[in-house]
């Protein structure tokens, strides 16, 4: 089975020893995300940017994620978000879990993470 890495560049991958994503075994595995804003929504929405690309780069999209983990100090800011996650995930929600915890920074307000299947290719 091959490995491929998918890096963003984002200031955390190096320090800390980690790529924004991982292809293998027919998976797409992203790393736990977090956006820049000024507040939760702004913030979740940067992820989801953030992701996407990455989820691109794989060649997945929102579309093929099965599962997605949300991270949060607060968890009465995850409601905000909600119109923004339906949004992104549409017709096809993934399997969901919020927890709520310290995240690396407190400036960071959602961190995001998901598992999407490649689409077989035809």
């Amino acid at each position: 089975m091959s490995i491929r890495r998918i890096h963003s560049g984002g200031a955390f991958e190096s320090k800390v020893g980690y790529c924004r994503a991982v292809v293998a075994g027919g998976l797409v595995h992203v790393a736990g995300t977090v956006g820049q804003g000024d507040d939760v929504v702004a913030q979740c929405r940067d992820a989801l940017n953030i992701i996407d690309r990455a989820l691109t780069e794989a060649g997945a999209s929102f579309a093929d994620v099965l599962r997605v983990t949300y991270m949060l100090p607060d968890r009465e800011e995850f409601e905000p978000c909600w119109p923004v996650l339906r949004e992104v995930f549409g017709d096809n929600p993934p399997v969901a879990t919020m927890i709520e915890c310290g995240l690396i920074d407190p400036k960071y307000r959602i961190e995001i993470e998901v598992t999407a299947l490649l689409p077989e290719e035809s």
